[in-house]
């Protein structure tokens, strides 16, 4: 059975350029989707299911972390990953967490040869060892991104011309619009310039659900889900009227409802 791969590459040249090197250092491996974002990269690896994926960590919509996030929390989606990326900082904690490699831009073919030994090495063991544990890794990342381990109490919102503070455990959803993100309680909606992605950095993933990538949820808000006939699924919220959609990379927190 041929070795299966993704890549998530924002940069068209770069995507390109990783996609042709591994057809010569690689010639067997089936690259199954080649994308620009980390969004598309969860929906390829749920539909084709490859054993690898090469991930950068800064990308749109989606970073290779919030991809690296996403697989942890669902036992389904399991592959071996590979960072691609021009930032170092996290090759620590990757490697500590088990990674296959961490490949910094820009790379020679040497060094991209010595990532594809090592794969071949890593899928060849008898058993194969079990992807990273990918939960260790975002864990890691959050330490470092967020020290002190320190989660929101407060948001801090304009409503009208009055800044308000709201209990964090007040907030029914969080949702980002082009130049703000809304925060939805069941008495108001309020605005703030801080972009989704800081918000779920700062929040409790326990608590607080990402199901789309420009909607986070309270999960003790949900009051019931629906799918419509594509099996599209929606979060209707207690005291709201907006059915919140979920996007296909998080349906997956839904399959038992």
């Amino acid at each position: 059975m041929p070795v299966t791969a993704i890549i998530a590459e924002d940069e068209p040249i770069l995507r390109a350029q990783l996609k042709s090197k591994l057809g010569k250092l690689w010639p067997e491996l089936q690259i199954v989707a080649d994308v620009g974002d980390g969004e598309l990269a969860l929906e390829a690896i749920e539909e084709h299911r490859p054993q690898l994926a090469f991930l950068d960590i800064q990308m749109p919509e989606m970073t290779g972390v919030e991809v690296a996030r996403s697989l942890a929390a669902n036992r389904e989606l399991k592959c071996h990953i590979v960072f691609v990326t021009a930032f170092d900082q996290y090759a620590v904690e990757a490697f500590e967490a088990n990674a296959v490699d961490y490949v910094l831009k820009p790379y020679s073919d040497a060094r991209l040869q010595a990532a594809v030994d090592r794969l071949k090495e890593r899928l060849a063991s008898v058993p194969a060892p079990a992807p990273q544990d990918l939960g260790a890794l975002v864990a890691s990342i959050a330490a470092k991104l967020n020290p002190q381990g320190e989660k929101l109490k407060w948001i801090k919102a304009s409503v009208g011309t009055t800044l308000r503070l709201i209990p964090i455990e007040d907030v029914l959803f969080f949702q980002s619009g082009e130049k703000y993100t809304m925060v939805a309680t069941k008495e108001l909606d309020a605005l703030i310039r801080t972009p989704i992605k800081e918000i779920i950095d700062g929040i409790d993933a326990d608590r607080f659900w990402q199901i789309h990538r420009s909607t986070v949820v309270n999960a003790s808000a949900i009051e019931s889900v629906s799918r419509d006939f594509r099996g599209q699924a929606t979060v209707k919220v207690k005291g709201r009227k907006e059915n919140l959609v979920v996007s296909r990379p998080f349906s997956h927190l839904f399959k038992q409802m």
